[in-house]
């Protein structure tokens, strides 16, 4: 799916690629292939990921419920440890190795590295330990994109006072492209796009958007990405896509892009 407005900031060709977290296991050597391709043109990359099936597992053994509210994972101060040990010290660096192994130069970050990601609680009585980004460091992305290294992002942000909190990997993703002036959002999901009555929609309106969250015709994860993606549209981010591995899916834009 790519949403477009404007060829705001093309100068700077910069991609934020949002990894989900059933994603990962099964990352093809296309995709590696399309990074490098990527940064032979000049692209700088930075990858924000997820680490659901790996949550919820680790979740599972240590009998605590799985609740998502909204396409927000309910985070009591149990499960926090757990989403933090899980998504800091297993997937991210996992992640990391494979794109090192395939020559591409990355490292690892927390929101609790170089104040990367710092954030209230988004909603304590309802959510539990789930952050609102108040602010990114992108001096610290800037020096790692500027050393052609590719910052690799796990979802765990901090308080002021070094709390852990959860935060919804989509949302990491767009305040980041926004935080960086990103060329180009890319969330890369197993759904190449918005499906409605069965059918993958190659271009919708963010109206379209509103009416089918209303009518529960977009549900779930999904509510997050789309508006993500409107959001970075208004705020001016000049591309977004949600697509598979095969860079395929549904574009959104204001009837003058669709038009």
């Amino acid at each position: 799916m790519t949403t477009s407005k404007s060829m705001l900031h093309t100068d700077r060709k910069r991609i934020v690629i949002k990894l989900g977290g059933s994603m990962l296991e099964g990352l093809q050597s296309g995709f590696f292939q399309k990074l490098h391709e990527m940064q032979g043109e000049g692209k700088k990359i930075v990858i924000v990921h997820g680490g659901g099936p790996s949550i919820n597992a680790k979740l599972l053994a240590n009998s605590i419920e799985s609740i998502i509210d909204n396409g927000i994972r309910v985070t009591c101060e149990k499960s926090i440890a757990i989403v933090k040990d899980v998504l800091v010290g297993e997937v991210n660096p996992s992640l990391v190795h494979k794109l090192n192994r395939e020559g591409i130069e990355a490292i690892g970050l927390s929101g609790f590295d170089g104040k990367l990601l710092t954030c209230t609680l988004l909603d304590e009585e309802r959510y539990g330990f789930v952050g609102d980004i108040m602010s990114v460091n992108e001096g610290l992305l800037e020096k790692l994109l500027d050393s052609g290294i590719v910052p690799v992002i796990s979802c765990i942000g901090a308080t002021d006072s070094g709390k852990p909190l959860n935060i919804n990997a989509d949302t990491v993703a767009s305040k980041v492209a926004l935080a960086i002036g990103a060329t180009s959002l890319m969330f890369v999901t197993d759904t190449p796009g918005i499906e409605i009555g069965n059918a993958i929609q190659t271009a919708v309106a963010p109206g379209d958007i509103a009416i089918w969250i209303e009518n529960g015709d977009i549900y779930g994860g999904m509510i997050p990405k789309v508006r993500a993606a409107v959001d970075c549209l208004d705020a001016g981010v000049p591309s977004v896509q949600i697509a598979d591995q095969h860079l395929a899916g549904t574009t959104i834009g204001f009837e003058e892009v669709l038009n």
